[in-house]
């Protein structure tokens, strides 16, 4: 006997009822950025290696494509799966600008791979969810608001906890860092980054190390990280640590009016924290990072920002702004810690009893009949006693049963049986297809 292959770790396949919560998920969110005028476009699943490699501190985790049999000649075809889907939207847009509209409002739902070291919330084949508006030469500032308020109208149509989506300003914390003093002010960015998980004694380390600050410089710069408002009063804290420079007060302006902003159409849902600095390198302005509270271990769920020039040809630059929620993410931990669940484990809401197989098309049209009202239903595998097939039903969740011979439909959850037509029978809407609802945590948060 063939033994069982191992499973493979950070490659996640769920089971029938957890692919019902992931669709279900999906088709939220689908709606919800549809609902807001997004597009939807599908890129390739590989780009060239000099590209992916271009973007940040990225070079370890890039899979690399070649032929298992390749000759020494052509070994190395120059292309590895995206790591994510900016980066190849970027580049779709240069390849089809012609083509385009401007502004681009796309949204993206697609696989994405990392070769990241497996664990909770980290994953080396992933889903991810992104939204993005682009457009020619300039871009107006409100889709800096505008893209985290339709996330966050996403996010909290889900069975999660609701969500808060930090933001910070490249150019504000660039700008600070040169007014400190910085000679490398994306050292310290990149250094800032890593607070949450190497804590502020090895930040100010390595600042002192790798960014040409003094130890009272490197402290400054974390002042300004432990800022956080969910209004505009951010920017006063700010102003009262002394620091001046042009770049700090245009990232300074931007994160205000993106609060304003959100603080009054959302309130509690985007939350100024000068922490965040994102390690791509193509990001220029406005960042996005989100949490869970209660979970805020799993790290961010959704992340994104401006960027200003990924997308150049040398000709015309193609500035956008976009978020990217981590779907896979957020359902290695519900799914995970049985936070939700699925009402069924198939789409069917009837089955269709056999009473002996002589009666099976008899089966077959009653269920030709309910599916071409919409009713989702499948005819029983054998012609077993009423009770194992009642069974059989009630082990997946189909709430219904038919029985032709009587024309009667049973609700086995309440033992109600009726007379039916399957012409005119109709099931209550809320059970013709599985729902998903959230449940009780099971073990305590991260």
């Amino acid at each position: 006997m063939a033994s069982r292959p191992a499973s493979l770790s950070g490659f996640p396949e769920w089971l029938p009822a957890e692919r019902i919560v992931e669709l279900s998920f999906l088709d939220t969110i689908r709606r919800t950025f549809e609902l807001n005028g997004f597009a939807s476009l599908e890129t390739r699943s590989v780009e060239p290696l000099d590209r992916l490699l271009s973007k940040g501190e990225v070079e370890n985790e890039v899979y690399v494509l070649r032929r298992l049999h390749a000759g020494d000649d052509d070994a190395d075809l120059g292309l590895g799966l995206h790591f994510d889907l900016t980066v190849p939207f970027a580049r779709y847009v240069l390849d089809n600008a012609g083509h385009l509209d401007f502004p681009l409002r796309r949204y993206q739902i697609q696989r994405a791979w990392r070769g990241e070291r497996p664990q909770e919330g980290r994953y080396r084949e992933f889903v991810q969810a992104d939204i993005d508006v682009i457009d020619r030469d300039s871009l107006p500032a409100h889709v800096e608001w505008e893209i985290p308020l339709v996330v966050g109208t996403a996010l909290r149509a889900l069975p999660i906890p609701p969500p808060v989506i930090s933001v910070n300003n490249r150019k504000l914390a660039e700008g600070f860092f040169r007014g400190v003093g910085a000679d490398d002010p994306g050292a310290v960015l990149r250094a800032v980054d890593k607070l949450a998980k190497i804590g502020p004694d090895a930040v100010a380390d390595l600042i002192v190390a790798d960014a040409g600050l003094s130890a009272a410089g490197a402290r400054v710069c974390l002042e300004l990280a432990q800022i956080r408002s969910f209004d505009p009063s951010f920017a006063d804290s700010v102003l009262a640590l002394g620091v001046s420079h042009p770049m700090l007060d245009e990232g300074l302006a931007e994160l205000t009016a993106v609060l304003e902003k959100t603080s009054a159409a959302e309130p509690g849902l985007v939350m100024a924290d000068l922490r965040i600095a994102r390690g791509l390198d193509y990001y220029t302005g406005t960042v996005y990072e989100t949490v869970l509270p209660g979970y805020e271990a799993l790290g961010s769920v959704c992340s994104g920002g401006r960027y200003d020039s990924l997308a150049s040809d040398g000709k015309v630059t193609y500035p956008g702004v976009g978020m990217s929620i981590g779907v896979t993410r957020i359902l290695g931990l519900v799914l995970g810690r049985d936070l939700v669940q699925a009402s069924r484990s198939v789409p069917s809401c009837v089955l269709v009893a056999v009473a002996d197989e002589a009666s099976r098309p008899d089966s077959d049209l009653v269920a030709t009949a309910l599916r071409a009202r919409g009713i989702p239903c499948e005819v029983a595998p054998a012609a077993a006693k009423f009770g194992k097939q009642i069974r059989h039903a009630d082990r997946r969740g189909i709430p219904f049963v038919w029985f032709t011979a009587d024309s009667t439909v049973k609700d086995i959850r309440s033992g109600e049986q009726v007379s039916a037509d399957p012409h005119t029978w109709s099931p209550p809407e809320r059970d013709r297809w599985p729902t998903i609802s959230a449940t009780e945590p099971k073990e305590p948060h991260l």
